[in-house]
This record gives C-alpha cells, structure tokens and sequence, in this order.
C-alpha cells in the first residue's frame, strides 16, 4: 500500500514530544508516533524500542529503559554469601551493567529462567524459604541511560489487572506483586489504604501499576487503548514501487551507502494498529521499530474445550462474565446449579463466588483429588484457607462419595465434558467411559488461557521452543536466550513474563532485565560506530 499518499489514512493522530539526545545522532523535538498517514517529506523516524503489552511485565521494562539502575546497598548483605561476593567484586557497577551470566550462575528458584531467580533474589532475599529480608539494590536514574521506547497497551497501565475479578485475592503476596523502586506498602500508605492481608485484591494492584507509572514518570512512553494488528519485518521487494519508495524514504533519513541500506530495511520491524478514540472510532497507525518486546501476557485467549455447544451463550468462559451474570441477577431464583468446569485456581474462585451467592455447583474436571500436581497442594493452608475449603468440597463432597447430587456443591473429578446441549444440558463422560447428562443454568469453563500473537507472522508459532505449535506459557513457551530474552529464533524480538514462562510478578522482573542489559550493549556499540565515523547502522551488532 502506498504510505505517500495523504489520502491513505487520513491525519496525524498523535504526538510524542520528548528530546531523545544522542541516543538517535540528534536532538529531536516532536516526533511522529502514532500516525495514520506518512505525507511526503515527512521524516520517517525509527524508534529503538517499541513494548507491546502495558502489564507489569511493560512497565518493569520500560522503567529500565528510562535509564533507572539498580546498585549494591552500601550497607547490604545477601544471604548468599557466593552471590554477595560476585556482587561485592563490581559494586561500582549497576547490575545492568554487570555478567548476568556470572551473577545467576548456581542460583536455584521457582523460575527456570536464570536471570529471572537472580534478580528476585537481589529483590526478596530467600523468600521462598519464608523470610521477608529486605532488598539489597538500591535505584539510581541515569538519564544518559535512556533508551527511547514506546508502550502500546490496550487500556490504562497494569494490563490484564484492571479486568480481574475484584472479589478473589491475589495467590501472591503484595510486596511480590511490586515493581523496582516503590514498595506496595508505601504506596498502600501514601493512599490511607488500609491492607488487612498480605494477599490484596487484583484492583489494588491495578491501581498500584498506574500510580507507579505516573510516580516514576514513565507517562511520556506510555499510550493506552491501542490495539496491535501487524508486526513484520520490514523488506524490500523488487516488484513493490510503493514499499521501495518508503524505503528510500527511511534510507535517506538514516543512512548513506546502499550496503547499509539494506541491512536497515530488514531489521527493522513495521508496527501497526489502531486507536480507539474517545467517541469509539478506530484511528489507525504505523511505526517503526528496530527492536520489539512482546509483553502482551497471557490473558487474551481463554482456553476452550473444543467440543459441540461450546459456543451457546449460556457457556462462559471468563469470571467477569460469570461476575455479570450474577450482578445482574440473572442466576437468581435459578433450580439448576451452575456447571464449573477446571481445577485452578480460577475455577475455585468461581466456586467460592457461586458458593458466597447461595447459587449451587457442579464441579467438574479430569484429575483425580490426589493428583500431586494440583496446584492446590502447592498452597499452605494457613495461608490460603479459602482455596483449601474448596480442594476439601472437591474430595469429600464427590458424587462418588453420594450418587446424589449435594445441595450446594457436588465434584466429578476424572471426567470430561462431551457436549453442551441447547436445552441446557451437558453430557459427561467419566474416566471408565460412563456418560452422565446433567441440567445447568448456566456453564462456566476455567480451563486456562493463552497469549493471543494473532498480529505475528504464522501468529508466532515459530518461534515457540516446539515449531508450528501455538505458544502457551506451560507447554510451549517462546523460546528465547536465557540472559537477553531475545528471540533464538527472530533477532531484534524480545519476550518476557508469561510468553516465556513466567507467570508469578516477582520472575518476569528479570526478563526486564536481560532485555535492558542486551539493549544498552547495543547501544553502547551503535553510538561508538558513529563517533568513530563508521556510520549510523540500526544498533544491532
């Protein structure tokens, strides 16, 4: 499509106006960001970073590339004492700047990222053994650290936070739920918040995560209600006029000889989308990019059963839905009980919400009560008594125990769902081939749920750790180096939080991490090549 033509999109949508100093080769005052036309002479400028995803896992990463770094406390000392003596040998430096490889080397935790168990160890020292040591970095910004990046996210800063049912708590504690730099207490403080747990509700955290960006003054990089379609890589087609003209376009703004040329225009990446305006209307953009993070989480995609009738409407597939429906009354005065189907945590915070409103529940799921892996057992019951209630109701209130159904709660562990009927019933079948057709009034499936890459190339199958299999967090994550984050398998493409596997807050900090450390490297060389006059080339060694 012709990107000269003023009629191709319309207007200028928006502005992002910042001085970026030396980090481009020159200052620059206003630049185009989200743009629905390029007219002709416009100046096409490259951003060095653009962040999809504006959770937890965008923020921590955009308040690296905003130049803040973490040091050794003067006065700390790790309970590790072969970390703290690698730390203690580069004290001067920030440990962005220090051998993430060196540093993580024999550490073990619940991540199996290396870099994600060093940095929340330096963060929450020993706290899987129970103890609350405090940090042992202390954050200094460093503006000639700053990288110019953009956030994309499709509602305010804390992503998928702001959707979550606000009756559940959160599994983790609050203060492994904080980013660098504010704790969830003195932020907890600073609002007359009165936090009466340890575990807080998800809108907490919600609020937490936009207070945060606007405290540590990570606005300018961020916009909201934006919404990815296309991230491809930018090359140059013999027989494509209008793709060679904007290519010419790029090339004269950032580079001399031809030969470098071409290495610009297929590494960087062409970024599209749309914004949602105020009245509803979607205002179309494109950027570029030489480098692209992926921190969209894992939100976006329930997962499904994949069997007939699963789309009535009466099946429901998210807690904000199964929420709705009871807010709005309509499961009141209902005879037949609601149909839950999974075994996480999820599905028990559905128990308990259907349970709290008086509404009965069929429970069913495929694994035996005693299944080790049941996340269930993975819970002190002093600490999450409610989730135990529910593990309890699901091994003593089972129909095998009654072979009629309980009044408020009856289990079907060991069965799968078959069908849904549209007079509202469903058929189950259970482990030794018996099939079961029980009435509902309305079915909720909790079975998971999976990032949504529908706006990569082959929607990111490639890139998994197993090829052509649609990325999950568990089973197939995006395969990346385990201290850059970057994509083995698509230079210039960075993953972290739940797309690599981590899901808990305190382990997707160190995806941001790896990805500043790489990127200021790069950076590092690219502004050496310039001064030594080899030119400006796209950053990537």
């Amino acid at each position: 499509r012709s990107y000269s033509s003023p009629e191709t999109e319309g207007q200028l949508l928006n502005s992002f106006v910042q001085y970026f100093g030396d980090s481009l080769g020159r200052k620059v005052k206003r630049m185009p960001l989200i743009e629905e036309t390029v007219l002709p002479g416009d100046s096409l400028l490259t951003l060095p970073v653009v962040i999809i995803g504006n959770g937890p896992s965008g923020i921590c990463l955009s308040y690296l590339l905003s130049g803040y770094r973490p040091y050794l406390s003067p006065e700390a000392i790790h309970p590790n004492p072969i970390l703290h003596t690698k730390l203690e040998e580069a004290r001067h430096l920030s440990i962005v700047d220090q051998d993430l490889e060196y540093l993580s080397e024999g550490l073990e935790g619940r991540s199996s990222n290396p870099v994600a168990v060093l940095f929340d160890t330096l963060l929450h020292p020993d706290a899987d053994f129970g103890y609350d040591y405090p940090p042992v970095l202390h954050w200094k910004l460093e503006q000639h650290n700053y990288i110019p990046h953009i956030v994309l996210g499709k509602g305010p800063p804390g992503g998928a936070w702001h959707s979550m049912e606000g009756c559940m708590r959160t599994i983790s504690f609050g203060d492994w739920m904080e980013l660098p730099g504010l704790t969830f207490k003195e932020w907890a403080a600073s609002k007359r918040r009165n936090i009466k747990s340890d575990r807080v509700m998800p809108e907490e955290i919600a609020c937490y995560y936009k207070h945060y960006v606007k405290v540590m003054g990570l606005q300018k990089n961020f916009r909201d209600n934006v919404y990815i379609t296309s991230v491809s890589r930018l090359y140059r087609g013999k027989d494509d006029e209008d793709r060679s003209q904007l290519n010419e376009n790029i090339s004269t703004q950032h580079l001399e000889m031809e030969d470098e040329q071409k290495s610009l225009i297929k590494r960087n990446w062409e970024v599209r989308g749309y914004q949602r305006a105020t009245d509803g209307s979607h205002v179309p953009f494109c950027l570029f990019a030489e480098n692209v993070a992926l921190a969209t989480g894992t939100f976006d995609s329930p997962g499904r059963l994949q069997v007939e009738g699963e789309d009535f409407p009466f099946v429901l597939h998210s807690m904000s839905d199964f929420g709705a429906a009871i807010s709005k009354g309509k499961l009141r005065g209902k005879a037949d009980p609601v149909l839950i189907v999974g075994a996480g945590l999820t599905a028990a915070d559905a128990v308990l919400c259907a349970y709290n409103n008086n509404i009965p529940v069929i429970h069913v799921f495929r694994r035996r009560v005693t299944d080790t892996s049941l996340i269930f057992k993975q819970l002190p019951k002093k600490l999450y008594p409610e989730y135990h209630k529910v593990y309890h109701m699901m091994c003593t209130q089972s129909h095998t125990v009654d072979s009629n159904l309980h009044s408020a709660y009856t289990s079907f562990p060991e069965h799968n769902v078959l069908s849904f009927k549209p007079e509202m019933k469903c058929v189950l079948q259970s482990a030794s081939g018996l099939k079961k057709i029980l009435k509902f009034s309305v079915a909720l499936v909790l079975i998971g749920s999976h990032p949504n890459l529908f706006f990569l190339k082959d929607q990111g199958h490639s890139i998994g750790q197993h090829s052509n299999q649609p990325i999950t967090c568990k089973g197939n994550p995006i395969e990346i180096d385990p201290y850059t984050y970057e994509c083995t398998k698509e230079a210039n493409l960075f993953a972290l939080g739940p797309l690599v596997g981590d899901n808990f807050v305190r382990f997707l900090k160190g995806g941001a991490l790896g990805i500043a450390r790489c990127l200021a490297i790069r950076q590092k060389k690219k502004h050496e090549l310039i001064e030594s006059g080899d030119g400006g080339g796209d950053g990537v060694p």
